[in-house]
């Protein structure tokens, strides 16, 4: 169901004579004055001021022949200020025509525009009236990322009953092996030794769990950065089962591994010089005659020993495992990224992905790019003095804090006990998901901090 993932795009040697969108800086007059010409007080009237957000047609033989669109300095920045354009140009072809700009903007437009556009329905998409044209000279991140916002939101949209483990694994292998990634799904006997405590909570679901591997590297000698990721394609709770209105949106709690794929399929297309490992936990926590229970405990791959606290703290239980295997190679750093806690939601909302990392320079390094890529995050304490929390009398630490406090540093705490000392690594907790319809950003799956971490990845691995 992702083999495909259609754009509004269409190239310059396939769109005609396009229509322009004059991309126009917000209170240039002088530019304004001469593309509305005898139109100008016609709009004036109507309301048009030249400010940001502005937008107008601007008619040519009876017919729209152009339309202008003023944007603000944060265009340059949040693709999202140009995520209703598609409600508001005619069908057709649209050449974006940028005046006194830089051409971040006309990136920006692109990648905005087709956010925006985007519906998820079961079965055929509906395809965009009014499609842009990609110059020819524009960077190769740009189709990558919409791509790769289109792949992570399709997968986190899709109902559980089309997204289980099996189908989230084959996705994944889909789009990796089409882009000449090795990949191998784990299961059975061999995941259950490999991931011990992964496999304890997938195999409480008639729907087995499979564990994803994959690589790809631009070239020999590349440095390495092993991305993970939470794919608990629903969440029941387990034993400790969550209410009805707690599960209406856990499809999405696979919106970490929908994440982690994304941002791999994004580096591989526009050739970053890195060299990528990916794993992918996909489970489902279900209630069963051999689901986990609460008090049992738990072997990790790691060596420790888990008590189980509360059957729905269930994510940290699936990355552990990874986290330990992801660090054996050594990478640059680790990222990990988990619809893991409603406390962050409590302390951020549903926009800010909360960052923990225990590298300062990382996490400065991925807030940055958060703020360059209008797709913040926000990073928040590995407070060692709620270590103790995590303690068990029978086992080596509890998967719950015993504190009803701070949920979402006790979950990243949680996890850090599985990253070797030295070891560079960041969690990144996210909501996966808009509540409401906003420019840009439709009600529905969301893949938040894409952008981010491509961005600290761009810097960090561009092409030599």
């Amino acid at each position: 169901m992702t083999a495909s993932i259609e754009l509004p795009f269409i190239s310059q040697s396939d769109a005609g004579t396009p229509s322009v969108l004059h991309l126009v800086r917000a209170g240039d007059s002088t530019t304004l004055e001469r593309l509305l010409g005898q139109n100008a007080g016609f709009l004036q009237a109507q309301g048009f001021q030249g400010k940001a957000g502005n937008f107008t047609l601007l008619p040519e033989n009876g017919g729209a022949g152009a339309a202008v669109f003023c944007v603000g300095n944060e265009g340059e920045r949040d693709p999202a200020v140009f995520g209703g354009l598609g409600k508001k140009l005619p069908e057709g072809n649209w050449l974006p025509e940028l005046h006194d700009l830089d051409v971040r903007y006309l990136e920006n437009a692109l990648l905005g525009f087709s956010m925006g556009e985007y519906r998820y329905r079961v079965g055929k998409p509906t395809p965009s009236k009014a499609r842009l044209v990609v110059p020819e000279n524009v960077s190769p991140r740009v189709v990558a990322l919409a791509t790769a916002n289109r792949l992570g939101r399709d997968l986190i949209n899709a109902p559980a009953n089309l997204m289980g483990p099996s189908e989230l694994s084959e996705a994944a292998r889909e789009q990796l092996e089409s882009r000449g990634a090795d990949v191998r799904l784990i299961r059975g006997a061999e995941l259950d030794a490999a991931y011990p405590c992964l496999a304890a909570v997938g195999n409480g679901s008639e729907r087995l769990p499979v564990v994803v591997v994959a690589r790809w590297k631009a070239r020999e000698g590349a440095r390495r950065v092993s991305l993970v990721g939470k794919g608990v394609c629903f969440d029941t709770g387990g034993y400790d089962l969550k209410p009805a209105a707690g599960m209406l949106r856990m499809k999405k709690d696979m919106g970490g591994a929908a994440l982690m794929l994304a941002v791999m399929c994004a580096a591989i297309d526009a050739h970053l010089d890195v060299d990528l490992e990916l794993r992918l936990g996909c489970v489902e926590n279900s209630v069963s005659g051999h689901a986990m229970r609460p008090g049992d405990v738990l072997q990790t791959r790691s060596g420790l020993n888990v008590e189980i606290g509360n059957t729905d703290a269930e994510g940290r239980l699936v990355l552990c495992d990874l986290l330990t295997e992801a660090a054996e190679s050594q990478p640059d750093y680790i990222l990990d990224a988990a619809t893991l806690t409603g406390a962050a939601r409590v302390a951020l909302g549903p926009d800010l992905p909360a960052l923990f990392s225990n590298d300062d320079h990382l996490a400065t390094q991925m807030l940055e790019s958060g703020i360059g890529a209008g797709d913040a995050l926000w990073r928040m304490p590995l407070w060692h003095g709620y270590d103790a929390w995590l303690d068990s009398q029978i086992a080596d630490l509890n998967n719950i804090s015993s504190k009803p406090f701070a949920g979402a540093i006790t979950a990243a705490l949680y996890l850090q006990r599985f990253v070797p000392n030295g070891q560079k690594w960041a969690h990144i907790d996210t909501y996966a998901w808009n509540d409401a319809d906003s420019d840009g950003r439709p009600a529905g799956g969301e893949t938040l901090a894409l952008r981010a971490v491509f961005e600290m990845l761009s810097r960090n691995y561009s092409n030599p």
